[in-house]
């Protein structure tokens, strides 16, 4: 693939581009949807079930969504998000899911070349980002139509290629592909780079506003790395929170049968180098990555320690927060960490749950050593270890790591507890103009609910676009 400056006009030329997205998954597809003048606008005749939003409607006939208020539109909403902007994109797309009502969305699309916004988007893997990275028959946390992009339902995706949901639920390698097929079928491709690796953003303040620098490079087939620099007038921070896995921080972390993803216990299993007969394998977390990873070794009758901190009834837990009949193998791993089978016999052949205990180190002949709720150690000889306690975004190409940009700067950025400050409405950061971050970033941690973002930032950006001189 060529370089991103050679493929895209404008991008090496003297003039910067109007936005460069950085993170080609479900937020940057959608949004690169919208500013390619793909333009929602209320269905005429269409009536939403929320009477007050009905009527705000019903004040604008023909006026494009971007270009109302969308305070003024959001108000009034509630839901499960804390983004107004995000309950209005989602209510208009799904307009009675949560009730469990099936009714078509109120918005109809229409393809208008002259309101496209110039843009690029960067991504390290192909159109979908980490769902490339997840194990394939892995099913989605959310119902599956849940995990779709505007104009093309994933259920009558999934017909076309003859699949089917489980449990109303998809699998990741059918959401990978589907994003995929989207970027295709609605001709975004030429504003995507796949293979990109942004390492560095700089920006100045300028007469006509901000200018940011973006550097990084293009992994090509051979193995080559080819260096590019773009300019742009906006920044969009679309890159999720999976780059970098959290750590425990504890001696022998390091140690090659350690590893912070499930992919390694799908390879180990491939290559025959964890089996029934093996020592168990230790999954330290009490999250759905370390249910999934539970699931995983389950299906194949690998012998498990599955060792967390939290108490088991911790209402904090996930578990405690999910209905029983939409996610029973969920459950069905919550009621398994429930038997404290280190004191009596388990039920559940093969698997050993340690509730309240604290790693305190690996050691070299494959022994786990932890600190029990009573205070004694215990030692486990294992095979395998993920430890999957979450994962951090990474922006390292910010300055600073884009500290100062989060909520609360003295803090770690995080997607659940310290996101990026940005205006509700915009998306914009409110610490550098032009900067704007959407997704888990900004707080938004469900496919369902990233679309509001894009929607937000699309209309940001055209209003800044018909604000410039001629």
């Amino acid at each position: 693939m060529s370089s991103p400056g050679k493929e895209h006009p404008g991008a090496s030329s003297s003039e910067p581009l109007t936005v460069i997205v950085i993170g080609n998954g479900p937020s940057g597809i959608c949004l690169s949807y919208l500013l390619s003048g793909h333009t929602p606008y209320a269905r005429p005749g269409a009536a939403h079930p929320h009477p007050l939003l009905q009527r705000k409607l019903a004040e604008a006939p023909g006026v494009s969504i971007l270009d109302q208020d969308l305070d003024y539109l959001s108000e009034g909403l509630e839901g499960r998000c804390q983004s107004p902007v995000a309950l209005l994109f989602d209510a208009l797309l799904r307009p009675d899911t949560d009730f469990g009502g099936n009714l078509d969305s109120v918005l109809t699309w229409k393809h208008q070349k002259e309101r496209a916004v110039p843009h690029l988007v960067l991504g390290r893997n192909l159109p979908g980002g980490a769902w490339h990275s997840i194990e394939g028959s892995m099913v989605t946390l959310s119902q599956g139509e849940w995990m779709g992009l505007p104009d093309l339902q994933v259920k009558d995706w999934m017909q076309k290629k003859r699949r089917g949901f489980r449990n109303s639920r998809a699998t990741a390698g059918d959401i990978a592909h589907y994003y995929q097929d989207y970027v295709t079928k609605k001709g975004l491709g030429h504003n995507f780079v796949s293979g990109a690796v942004v390492t560095a953003v700089a920006w100045a303040t300028q007469e006509p506003g901000p200018l940011f620098q973006v550097s990084g490079f293009l992994a090509t087939r051979d193995g080559s790395q080819q260096p590019f620099s773009l300019w742009a007038r906006n920044v969009v921070l679309a890159t999720g929170t999976f780059d970098s896995p959290a750590r425990l921080g504890v001696p022998g972390e390091a140690l090659p049968f350690v590893h912070h993803e499930l992919s390694a216990l799908e390879a180990a299993t491939r290559a025959g180098a964890v089996t029934p007969a093996s020592d168990p394998v230790l999954i330290i977390g009490a999250g759905l990555s370390a249910a999934d990873a539970v699931l995983y070794a389950r299906h194949y009758n690998l012998p498990v320690i599955h060792a967390f901190r939290r108490p088991v009834d911790d209402p904090g837990l996930v578990f405690n927060q999910l209905p029983k009949m939409l996610y029973p193998e969920y459950h069905k791993v919550h009621q398994m960490m429930r038997e404290r089978s280190i004191l009596s016999p388990s039920p559940y052949e093969g698997y050993r749950s340690l509730p309240g205990h604290r790693l305190l180190l690996f050691k070299d002949d494959r022994q786990a050593v932890f600190r029990d709720p009573e205070g004694g150690e215990k030692v486990f000889c294992v095979s395998l270890v993920l430890v999957l306690i979450g994962s951090h975004p990474d922006l390292s190409f910010l300055p600073g790591a884009g500290a100062d940009l989060a909520v609360d700067p003295g803090q770690p950025l995080s997607a659940k507890r310290n996101p990026v400050d940005v205006d509700p409405f915009t998306y914009e950061s409110t610490r550098r103009a032009g900067l704007y971050a959407v997704g888990p970033l900004a707080g938004d941690n469900f496919v369902r609910f990233v679309q509001g973002g894009a929607l937000a930032v699309a209309s940001s950006l055209r209003r800044k676009e018909t604000r410039k001189p001629p």
